[in-house]
């Protein structure tokens, strides 16, 4: 198996969330073989797209010359691909975003409507033994109110994807809260051992990884203490 950390956060290896992926990631490979990649987003040189649609016409190519070529070879050489990010704007941070949008060339122009009755851009790839995981952290104690955003951005873009969202998760960059969040990455990990047996998560682990470490009130104030 290999698979791609995309780590979408502005502060790089300092991410809040990245430490959640990581243990994430250490829990698929201790229960399978596992070769890891990770590239820190913020650090290529991706330009934006500028919605001329050639590379749904040549064949998949875009004529902006920058890292996203390599950034998609790599890509599409992985089995799971993950998206780690801090919730900005209740979505990705920009440079992610961008990414995103540069995903176009896998795509043709051609579009079909599926039984749902989503229209849909057909393939220029084969995509179909990759999985797509999203893991994103928030500074707010709850998920409520937060999340439903990037959730449904991510789900319509990759659909059967797996959506991990953790509130409070500035916590894991404070040692004094090591009683807490050392649990919430045991769980992570065994969330990874979870997700290496056949791509999926069940309900039942998801609600104790998304759920709050401490009670709301508790971490609101904690959070305010620290302007």
């Amino acid at each position: 198996m290999k698979t791609l950390l995309l780590n979408g956060s502005p502060r790089g290896v300092r991410s809040d969330t990245l430490h959640l992926s990581m243990a994430f990631v250490q829990g698929i490979s201790a229960a399978a073989d596992n070769e890891l990649f990770v590239e820190h987003i913020y650090e290529k040189h991706i330009e934006y797209c500028t919605g001329c649609f050639a590379c749904k016409h040549n064949g998949g190519t875009c004529p902006i010359e920058d890292d996203m070529a390599d950034l998609l070879k790599r890509m599409l050489d992985c089995d799971v691909v993950i998206y780690s990010f801090p919730l900005y704007s209740y979505g990705m941070p920009a440079a992610l975003k961008n990414f995103v949008d540069r995903t176009m060339p896998l795509s043709s122009w051609s579009m079909v409507r599926d039984e749902k009755g989503k229209y849909g851009h057909t393939m220029q790839v084969d995509t179909s033994k990759m999985h797509f995981v999203m893991i994103c952290g928030c500074g707010f104690p709850n998920s409520k109110f937060n999340f439903e955003g990037a959730v449904r951005s991510f789900a319509l873009k990759y659909p059967d994807s797996t959506i991990i969202t953790v509130p409070e998760s500035p916590m894991f960059n404070f040692p004094q809260a090591n009683a807490f969040t050392a649990p919430r990455l045991e769980q992570m990990k065994a969330a990874g051992g979870e997700y290496s047996n056949d791509f999926t998560l069940t309900e039942q682990t998801l609600s104790q990884i998304c759920s709050p470490m401490i009670p709301e009130e508790i971490y609101a104030q904690f959070a305010n203490s620290l302007r």
